[in-house]
């Protein structure tokens, strides 16, 4: 026997349509957290090499009066530097010409921190982590200190600048960098005389280098220490103290006893 057919009335199908369509709205009030996640969402932008070359060009006016010289950079790149960053933020859209006036700071370390903010490092570049380029400029002996004076000025101009990577290349540098008594006193004179008192990233290795040779100030450099020592008393008080403190060191051990011994105070002479 066939099975029946069934018949369902217009109107009734109707009906049935109009429930599916509800259904389908009710979906799309779903709860947003059921939703699927995106399969690609948004990748952070990147700023590109590109960004900073099509920034507006920046006049870096070095010095003052007839010595004054004008360096020229990319805005994006300045802006690295805090400090240079408030000074662009001066200029606007209708700025003609875009100038910034550093009429107190050195040509040749301003020069550095430029070529730092393009290529992420200075000449003398580093050749390894424990050297760097060869520099034909720098003469031997260099008793004038120019090699350890140049990586100075740069230290002390990305201090100033805000930019604490480059002061940290610029005194490993300094480190590497071979010198002379003399021209560690033409060094110790610069420190004293730019950085800030409470500097020990700077301040502390100068002091401690003359604190352990005496043999170079009696027989390289006596009459620079001196006059050093005269110029800038807080550096004849930093190296005293280091070399009081090495003797100290020395003498606390010689006259310590064994483990568990109590070293006699010297007794004082009776009248």
């Amino acid at each position: 026997m066939s099975d029946s057919e069934v018949v369902i009335p217009e109107d009734e199908q109707d009906e049935a349509e109009e429930m599916v369509e509800v259904e389908i709205v009710d979906n799309d009030d779903a709860n947003p957290e059921d939703a699927p996640e995106e399969i690609a969402p948004g990748l952070p932008e990147r700023t590109t090499f590109l960004d900073y070359l099509l920034s507006p060009i920046v006049r870096l006016q070095i010095g003052s009066g007839a010595e004054a010289t004008t360096l020229h950079a990319h805005q994006a790149l300045l802006t690295r530097s805090p400090y240079l960053a408030s000074a662009c933020d001066q200029f606007s859209e209708t700025t003609a010409i875009r100038q910034i006036d550093l009429p107190n700071d050195d040509l040749e370390a301003t020069s550095s921190v430029l070529e730092y903010l393009y290529r992420n490092d200075y000449f003398p570049a580093l050749s390894s982590n424990s050297a760097m380029e060869y520099d034909s400029t720098i003469p031997s002996p260099d008793n004038e200190g120019i090699a350890l004076l140049r990586h100075a000025r740069v230290y002390t101009l990305a201090e100033r600048l805000g930019l604490p990577q480059l002061a940290q290349l610029a005194r490993k540098k300094i480190h590497l960098t071979q010198s002379t008594a003399k021209c560690e006193i033409a060094y110790a004179r610069f420190v004293y005389k730019e950085t800030s008192p409470d500097d020990n990233e700077m301040r502390k290795p100068v002091a401690s280098f003359w604190a352990t040779r005496s043999h170079a100030l009696r027989h390289e450099a006596e009459q620079e220490f001196r006059r050093m020592c005269l110029e800038f008393p807080q550096f004849a008080f930093d190296v005293l103290s280091l070399v009081l403190d090495a003797q100290e060191r020395r003498s606390q051990t010689s006259t310590s006893g064994g483990p568990g011994t109590v070293r006699k105070r010297q007794r004082m002479s009776q009248i």
